[in-house]
């Protein structure tokens, strides 16, 4: 099937209404860890080292939550092209049920469990005591949050992206606000120190968990009551857990190639590890583009695929490929102009400064494949079910290839900092050329959804 110029034109407007808005979500959710940070940053050392090192618990946590809530999202977005709402609601309402037992585990062990998380890892004294009060407290955002990220999802899927930037405005303004008054106290509000960033995280996902529920209660189509939220079918479990192992084993190997990066680079020298942090920071608002149109794409496929449309759906697939090499360039440009920002906003030594500009001239380039990944194995692939291949393609580029080579480089060769670092990011490059391969035996090209009830 061949797009016409109205097709193209209905393509354009549908991607930017999506990913305008998902990019400033990204960015906006970006902003609330970096504004804790920054407040940390300003009391102590050990405040900021503490929470960072506790927090490991809820990136742990977002990425059971995340695999739970992106299946059901697939499952969703189907469901929702093909206009039966009541289904797309049970998908949802399962989403719920799973996102909150996962929150209930987290919430338990770090409730009653913060000294012994934190003696895991590090043995520095005060910064398990500043940890352990820390989580304590937080814990108990955990019990809103797994659940207003299926609400969000919903939200998404269903076309109403401009109300989930609004929540997240919204939060990030109460959570710059809460922890300037709770982290330093102002008038009759004590000092909490690192203990008031643990508040102010739990007012925030407070917030946004009531806000969803309010807003979806006055659309029929979006409101999950009681039968959404209890309906039980071993059919539509099989459906879900065709998909959640995949995305499941992608994000646990993603996670935990995060930590290896770090672990490799903080063996190379103060120099080297500094360069590094402000190299991820850049990074990770550079990707806040190619997350947007890789949650879009599938978006947008989901929908065609749930009503059939499969012709229609492999024309958009051949458009989106033009749209990665429109991201690519977009990489580019944010690259250079982030890439002067932190240049100039962090202040390095020299040596940290020069590897700095090499590291940023390299993301350039593996940022542009980085788009190819992410809007084909992140987003089109999954769509239609094919969640297996990102987690094939992360064991083998990351685990079997780029990170043992930067371990060798790194602790046996003793290559230079650049080489390792290098070698140890090759892997989204590595990985673009088998997408074609895998996109030309059409396995995401299926409509997931059932006739029955």
């Amino acid at each position: 099937m061949e797009m016409t110029a109205a097709d193209k034109k209905a393509f354009d407007q549908e991607l930017m209404a999506l990913a305008i808005p998902l990019a400033l979500q990204g960015l906006l959710s970006a902003l609330v860890g970096a504004s804790d940070a920054l407040m940390l940053g300003r009391l102590t050392q050990e405040a900021i080292a503490a929470v960072s090192l506790a927090n490991q618990i809820s990136f742990i946590m977002s990425l059971f939550n995340g695999s739970a809530v992106g299946a059901a999202g697939v499952l969703v977005a189907q469901y929702w092209g093909k206009q039966d709402y009541k289904n797309a609601k049970r998908f949802a309402g399962m989403a719920v049920r799973y996102s909150a037992g996962i929150s209930l585990v987290f919430f338990l062990t770090a409730c009653f469990m913060p000294r012994a998380i934190m003696s895991f890892f590090t043995p520095e004294a005060e910064l398990i005591r500043i940890g352990a009060e820390y989580l304590r407290v937080v814990s108990f955002s955990y019990l809103f949050m797994g659940i207003s990220q299926s609400y969000l999802m919903m939200m998404r899927v269903s076309g109403h992206v401009a109300m989930t930037v609004k929540i997240s405005a919204v939060t990030v303004i109460v959570d710059m606000i809460a922890d300037l008054f709770l982290i330093y106290g102002i008038g009759p509000v004590p000092a909490l120190g690192a203990v008031g960033t643990a508040y102010s995280t739990i007012v925030v996902e407070l917030i946004a968990l009531v806000w969803c529920i309010l807003w979806t209660r006055r659309r029929e189509e979006l409101h999950l009551d009681r039968e959404s939220l209890t309906y039980f079918s071993k059919n539509y479990e099989k459906d879900i857990w065709k998909i959640i192992p995949g995305m499941l084993a992608s994000a646990l190997c993603w996670g935990l190639s995060i930590t290896a990066h770090s672990h490799i680079m903080g063996h190379m020298g103060t120099d080297a590890a500094a360069a590094y942090s402000v190299t991820a920071v850049a990074q990770a608002l550079i990707q806040c583009v190619s997350q947007a149109l890789g949650t879009g794409s599938g978006i947008m496929i989901g929908h065609l695929l749930g009503a059939n449309e499969l012709e229609k759906a492999k024309a958009y697939e051949k458009r989106f490929w033009k749209v990665c090499y429109l991201n690519g360039a977009i990489n580019v440009v944010l690259t250079a102009i982030i890439g002067v920002l932190v240049y100039v906003f962090y202040n390095l030594e020299p040596q940290a400064k020069s590897y700095l500009v090499k590291m940023l001239i390299f993301m350039a380039f593996y940022m542009i494949a980085y788009c190819f990944n992410t809007i084909y194995t992140v987003g089109i692939f999954p769509a239609g079910g094919d969640s297996r291949y990102d987690a094939i393609s992360v064991i083998f580029a990351t685990w079997c290839f780029a990170i043992p080579l930067a371990y060798l480089g790194c602790f046996v060769f003793h290559w230079p900092v650049m080489v390792v670092f290098v070698v140890m990011c090759l892997d989204e490059i590595v990985k673009v050329p088998f997408i074609p391969w895998r996109n030309s035996k059409y396995i995401w090209l299926k409509n997931l959804t059932r006739d029955e009830g």
